[in-house]
């Protein structure tokens, strides 16, 4: 980050709201829980004369990290939020497949493939089902199985389950920044694969986020804040409203002047939710399953 600007890892139940990331950053990032810690972090850097950029470390199982950030930045007196920054999230359930299957590559391909995660709601544990399909689908493997860190299945539920399929030698394949314990099954070898992302890694795609921020800001006076919003708009299921069952939408514009004004509006529909960012599939479906998928962050 540029000299007088404060990099922020905002973190939720991937990163296990910053226990996960702390030990993998260095001291020019702050790493804080959403919510009441952002914004104490916020407002310290903002008395320091520093200014901000809020990076959500979501894999893109979690846009509701996303949302709340872009609320608690809303929330800052307006003196000091001109200068802070909400960047995109860390990653897309794009990249994060991309990145799995990288981590696929490194191990035996007799071995299973257990994709585990900390437990977050419904939907972003089924998410990464759907992660799980698409790695299985572009490596090749036979067993893809899931299991979820203080969920059901847990990990060694997962991997018994992987030995129940006729595997003896089971990977494990986190999509979390830290890889959780390895736990012990009779009748199979377990083997951990290793995080998503190095540090080294981590650190180059966080200063990407924050200076893809900083061009916004700087090219079309968007600090992020009003399309983080919309983050979690389609997150959870694809609705539809009967007739005569329309929704209101509430609707913030901010601008670069730091004006805001908002408006509501009633009306009847049958649609989808826009995406607020464009590389994030939607959840009832999947566009192009059958392409390779880019890895690159």
């Amino acid at each position: 980050m540029p000299e007088g600007r404060r990099l922020i890892a905002v973190c939720g139940h991937e990163a296990t709201y910053g226990r996960g990331v702390r030990d993998l950053v260095g001291p020019e990032v702050t790493v804080v829980a959403n919510g009441r810690e952002l914004f104490r972090a916020v407002q310290e850097a903002r008395r320091r004369g520093e200014e901000c950029c809020a990076v959500p470390m979501t894999f893109g199982r979690d846009p509701e990290l996303v949302a709340d950030a872009a609320r608690t930045l809303r929330a800052v007196p307006t003196a000091d939020r001109s200068g802070i920054l909400l960047a995109r999230p860390l990653g897309t359930v794009q990249h994060l497949v991309g990145w799995l299957r990288a981590a696929a590559g490194r191990v035996p391909e007799t071995s299973a493939l257990l994709i585990t995660a900390p437990s977050g709601g419904p939907f972003e544990d089924a998410e990464l089902y759907r992660v799980a399909h698409l790695v299985r689908t572009h490596t090749g493997r036979r067993l893809v199985e899931v299991a979820f860190t203080g969920g059901d299945p847990d990990p060694a539920e997962g991997a018994g389950r992987c030995r129940l399929l006729g595997a003896s030698r089971v990977a494990l394949l986190p999509a979390a920044f830290v890889p959780g314990e390895v736990p012990e099954v009779a009748g199979v070898r377990i083997e951990q694969a290793g995080p998503p992302l190095s540090p080294t890694a981590l650190g180059r795609v966080l200063a990407e986020r924050a200076a893809d921020a900083l061009r916004r800001w700087r090219d079309h006076g968007d600090n992020g804040i009003v399309t983080g919003l919309g983050a979690a708009d389609n997150h959870g299921h694809h609705h539809t409203h009967p007739p005569g069952e329309g929704h209101d939408h509430h609707h913030s514009h901010e601008h670069g002047s730091g004006h805001e004004h908002e408006h509501e509006h009633e009306h009847e529909h049958e649609h989808e939710h826009r995406q607020p960012y464009p590389d994030q599939h939607t959840h009832p479906h999947v566009h192009g399953a059958g392409r390779a998928i880019r890895s690159t962050a």
